[in-house]
């Protein structure tokens, strides 16, 4: 792990988890993209995110895609490992796993069938905080999730020593103004691709978490950097450039679209896992277009 001087702050894609025709996570092909990606400037790696697909994949899956990526960034850059159940003992133990393994913090994530209440989803993410040692950043898709984050939950758990971040997908940049003026510098906020990051910098961001900074790292990292300098007329104009590879995202599967744009980028990562479709040769030509006017 490295230190944690200044806490989470800047770039930190989700590395998608390229896995082959029998099941196994293709480790030289992720490890190769983490290589890519913190040579690009990167502030960190947030492994099984959105886009690493990890509603698709089994335990021992999900384990190799962490290992990987530790091994692969060497302490070079922050990693943030995912955690994602149903379960709460089943999440608290991947949390201290991760934790064991070397990951410098723990991205939150709830998963739901049945309904729950404010009591419940606020008692799963403190039982993930309350077994690590390591910064947890709680996360927020109302879109993909069962139970969501109330407003008065976040700031519940912004009191906790651990829980020192929130990356929110909620599309909502009123909610994340919200956040940030109820728990001020108990909870610094992530943006997500759902939101503008450069707005969500303005109204006091840390950064964004995302998919799209997987095929778009530099210029992602870029536009933080014009962002933090305050040099917001360049970032705009950087940030409606970028704003177009979002709106395919809103058309097409998040994850066919990551997928693609790193095929197209000699990225071996295969396709989406099933049951979800990879692009189709027309969908294809738009991120290839899209990705050709951002080089």
């Amino acid at each position: 792990m490295i230190p944690h001087a200044g806490g989470f702050h800047g770039v930190f894609p989700y590395p998608v988890s390229p896995v082959d025709s029998d099941g196994r996570i293709r480790t030289d092909v992720l490890g190769r993209l983490c290589d890519h990606l913190v040579a690009s400037g990167v502030h960190g790696l947030a492994p099984l995110g959105s886009t690493g697909e990890f509603a698709y994949l089994n335990r021992e899956q999900r384990r190799t895609v962490v290992l990987t990526t530790i091994e692969a960034v060497a302490g070079r850059v922050l990693v943030v490992a995912g955690v994602a159940s149903t379960s709460t003992v089943d999440a608290v133990a991947q949390a201290m796993s991760y934790q064991k393994a070397g990951a410098d913090g723990i991205l939150a994530i709830m998963k739901a069938y049945f309904p729950l209440k404010d009591a419940q989803v606020e008692s799963y993410f403190r039982a993930i905080a309350d077994a690590v040692d390591i910064p947890v950043v709680i996360y927020s898709n109302p879109q993909f999730q069962r139970a969501d984050l109330a407003i008065d939950v976040v700031a519940r758990l912004a009191q906790h020593p651990r829980i020192q971040y929130i990356k929110d997908a909620s599309t909502n940049t009123g909610r994340l103004l919200s956040i940030i003026n109820r728990c001020g510098a108990d909870l610094k906020v992530f943006s997500a691709s759902a939101h503008i990051p450069a707005a969500v910098m303005l109204v006091g961001g840390v950064g964004w978490m995302s998919g799209s900074a997987c095929v778009v790292p530099r210029q992602s990292v870029e536009l933080y950097n014009l962002c933090r300098s305050q040099r917001w007329d360049e970032a705009m104009a950087l940030q409606r450039r970028m704003w177009q590879l979002n709106e395919a995202f809103t058309r097409y599967n998040l994850a066919a679209c990551i997928n693609t744009g790193l095929a197209i980028q000699g990225y071996e990562v295969g396709d989406p896992l099933s049951p979800q479709a990879a692009l189709t040769s027309n969908e294809r030509e738009v991120i290839e277009v899209l990705l050709s006017d951002m080089a």
